[in-house]
């Protein structure tokens, strides 16, 4: 099976997440960057259900989050931060603290116009809880 048929073709459609579902996560880890591109708009109506075929991929998605991250594409950036990155194992998000901290820091222009910059300091704060609660 050429496993690229399954990445959806429109923000509609629902068949090909059908069929997403009912791969393994090693069928499907290959596809990664391409889902990723399904979560630059929150309000695609395939954007949920894309999280959710990504979450169970949680540490593995940081190197791809990274890079996204690391893009002068605000809207992308807030899509990810409000939904998948919010919804990734403290592990995660300790492992993407130092891209979250650039964002609210040292925000672009496309950061601050889409509030992925505001976003970033509300997870860098539930970070900090994280780390605090580590230590003790």
């Amino acid at each position: 099976m050429d496993y690229t048929d399954l990445v959806p073709q429109h923000k509609f459609d629902f068949e090909r997440i059908a069929l997403l579902k009912t791969q393994s996560l090693d069928a499907i880890r290959s596809l990664i960057p391409e889902l990723l591109k399904w979560l630059q708009d929150g309000n695609w109506p395939i954007f949920t259900e894309i999280q959710s075929v990504l979450l169970p991929f949680d540490r593995e998605l940081v190197p791809h989050l990274r890079t996204i991250l690391k893009l002068n594409d605000g809207d992308w950036k807030y899509f990810l931060l409000m939904g998948l990155v919010r919804r990734l194992s403290e592990e995660a998000l300790l492992d993407l603290k130092q891209d979250i901290m650039d964002i609210a820091h040292t925000p672009t222009t496309s950061d601050r116009d889409s509030g992925a910059d505001e976003i970033a300091k509300e997870l860098l704060d539930a970070i900090y809880c994280m780390e605090g609660k580590r230590e003790t």
